[in-house]
C-alpha cells in the first residue's frame, strides 16, 4: 500500500477562508417506516487512508461509505449477528436488543475493522467480503429492562493499539479488556475503581490515557496497566479524550462543556476551550495536530466550533440543525465528518 499523501498544514488565517468553501455532503442511511431514533449513528471511524469512513447506529446497522459517494446505494452494510429471538415468560423482562456501541478501523490495515456491541462481542470485519473474520466474548449481555441484575459487562468503547497488535475494549462496569489481535482471544482484564469512560493510546503504546467519572484523565502504563498519573482536568464528568497527532498534546472533554488541554511534557494544562454549551462526548485533532473539534449531543447546540490549538481562538463555526455528537477529521486532510442526528452523516471537503 502506498502512502497517503498528507495535506499541507495552513496557518491560523489561511484556514478559515480555505474551509469555509469546501462543500458539506449528506449520507443518508434508508430508514425504514417506523425506525425510532435508534437508528441514528452514535460512532464514526475513518479508516487509515481515509478512503472509508464506517458509521454505525444502535439498530446494529454498520455502515461503510466512500466519502466520494454519498447516495447510500454506493455503501457497504455489514450486518452484526442476531441470537434467535427468545419469548420471555409473563412477568419476566423482555430480551434486550442489540445495539452497536463503537466502530473503529485498524490504524494500519484499511480493510479492518472493530465493532463492539451490547451483546458482549467484539467483531473484527475484513470490509472487502464483508465478512467477520473474528470475534471474542469480553462480556456478559447487557442485562434486560426489568432485570433485576443490573451488572451490566457489555463492551461500549474500544482503542487499538498504534500497531494493530492488540485493542482494547471498555465495558460498562469499569473493566478493561486487552484483545491480542492475532489469537483472538483476551489476553488479560483490568478493574477500574471509578466509571471509566473513552480511552486512547499515545503513539509508543506505553501508556493508556482513560477518562473517568470524577472528572480525571488516568494515564495507565501499558500493558501492566499501572497508575503512571491522574490529572485533575473538569468539575464535572470526562467523556471524551483524544492524543495530538505529534503528542503534545492530550484533549479531554467534559460534562461541563470544556475542553482542556495538556501538555504531555510537563503535565500541565495550557488552557481550556469553549466549544459546546454542553458535554463534550467526542473530540479529534486534525491530521497536523493544528486544529481541534468536539461533539455534544444537547439538542439546543447550533454550532460545530473549529478551534486552533495553539492560540486556543475558535477560527470556524458550522451552522447545525441538529446536534453533532461525534466528530471525526480526516487522517490526512483537513476534512471534517461528524454525526447529525436524523440528518445521517455529514462531512465538510466529502
Amino acid at each position: 500500500m502506498a502512502p497517503t499523501q498528507r495535506g499541507r498544514s495552513l496557518a491560523k488565517e489561511a484556514f478559515p477562508p480555505m474551509f469555509r468553501k469546501l462543500k458539506t455532503s449528506t449520507y443518508t442511511d434508508s430508514m425504514r417506516p417506523g425506525v425510532s431514533s435508534s437508528h441514528y449513528i452514535r460512532t464514526l471511524s475513518w479508516n487509515a487512508t481515509g478512503g472509508f469512513i464506517a458509521t454505525g447506529s444502535a439498530d446494529r446497522t454498520l455502515r461503510i461509505w466512500n466519502p466520494e459517494r454519498p447516495n447510500v446505494k454506493n455503501s457497504t452494510e455489514l450486518r452484526t449477528p442476531v441470537a434467535p429471538i427468545q419469548k420471555s415468560r409473563p412477568g419476566e423482562p423482555s430480551p434486550p436488543q442489540i445495539a452497536l456501541e463503537r466502530v473503529a478501523f485498524h490504524p494500519i490495515n484499511e480493510n479492518e475493522l472493530a465493532s463492539c456491541s451490547t451483546d458482549g462481542m467484539v467483531r473484527f470485519w475484513d470490509i472487502r467480503t464483508k465478512a467477520i473474520v473474528g470475534e471474542v466474548r469480553v462480556g456478559a449481555p447487557a442485562p434486560a429492562r426489568g432485570s433485576k441484575d443490573e451488572r451490566d459487562e457489555s463492551p461500549f468503547t474500544l482503542a487499538w493499539c498504534p500497531d494493530g497488535s492488540s485493542i482494547v475494549a471498555g465495558r460498562k462496569d469499569n473493566r478493561l479488556v486487552t484483545i491480542d489481535r492475532a489469537a483472538m482471544k483476551v489476553q488479560f482484564e483490568h478493574r477500574e475503581p471509578l466509571q471509566t469512560n473513552q480511552c486512547v493510546f499515545d503513539w509508543t503504546a506505553s501508556h493508556l490515557y482513560t477518562t473517568n467519572g470524577e472528572g480525571y484523565i488516568k494515564i495507565l502504563r501499558y500493558p501492566e496497566m499501572s497508575t503512571a498519573l491522574s490529572l485533575n482536568a473538569h468539575t464535572a464528568s470526562c467523556y471524551a479524550v483524544a492524543y495530538s497527532p505529534s503528542g503534545e498534546y492530550v484533549a479531554a472533554g467534559g460534562g461541563d462543556a470544556l475542553v482542556s488541554l495538556w501538555d504531555t511534557q510537563e503535565w500541565i494544562c495550557l488552557r481550556t476551550l469553549d466549544l459546546t454549551s454542553s458535554a463534550v462526548k467526542s473530540i479529534d485533532f486534525s491530521f497536523d495536530g493544528s486544529y481541534i473539534c468536539a461533539g455534544a449531543e444537547d439538542r439546543e447546540e447550533k454550532k460545530l466550533n473549529v478551534a486552533h490549538v495553539e492560540s486556543g481562538e475558535v477560527v470556524h463555526s458550522v451552522d447545525l440543525g441538529a446536534p453533532a455528537v461525534q466528530v471525526a477529521w480526516h487522517p490526512s486532510r483537513y476534512v471534517l465528518a461528524y454525526s447529525a442526528d436524523a440528518q445521517g452523516l455529514k462531512i465538510i471537503g466529502g
